[in-house]
């Protein structure tokens, strides 16, 4: 099986098999554009993966490696209705996203549509969606730790003591 050598944005080498590789379909088109997904030699290029960590870049490459013989899901505009749908999420990716903070699982679904990795982009999707549903907007923020938009109140405040202030000088 010919080995593909990944460079993650901080410098970071991962060597991995040509079928894990392949999950990503950025990487599985690299591969062969170039004329590579047979490479056999022991002079194996380096792939940068300039968008994607040494951290978020191994964990990929993990999940990868246990879904490697998963039949990819389809694309959302081949479905005929356009609604999204509830994507099941197998036992060993709720275990595997559990370990993750907010932060980390934001940054794996970014890596994985950059790296076009359909399962994977799915099922943290849905991680996340799972995390909301059923929750209030406030719920929510606290959930993310997202700051709670200003009011109308709060910025007639703030323009108000900003117009006083400017009107003692």
């Amino acid at each position: 099986m010919p080995l593909v050598r990944l460079e993650s944005s901080d410098g970071v080498v991962f060597d991995t098999d040509a079928d894990t590789a392949k999950c990503s379909g950025t990487i599985k088109n690299m591969l062969e554009d170039c004329g590579l997904e047979h490479e056999e030699d022991h002079d194996h290029p380096i792939i940068p993966v300039p968008h994607v960590n040494s951290t978020i870049l191994k964990m990929i490459l993990t999940w990868a490696k246990y879904h490697m013989n998963d039949v990819p899901p389809a694309k959302d505009a081949d479905k005929k209705d356009g609604k999204m749908e509830e994507y099941p999420i197998c036992e060993w990716d709720a275990d595997f996203f559990s370990t993750v903070d907010h932060g980390t699982l934001f940054e794996l679904i970014i890596a994985a549509n950059y790296l076009d990795i359909r399962g994977l982009m799915n099922s943290a999707c849905q991680t996340v969606a799972n995390m909301i549903k059923g929750h209030t907007p406030e719920q929510i923020r606290l959930i993310f730790n997202i700051p709670r938009e200003p009011t109308e109140k709060d910025l007639y405040e703030n323009h108000s003591v900003g117009s006083s202030d400017s009107e003692e000088n």
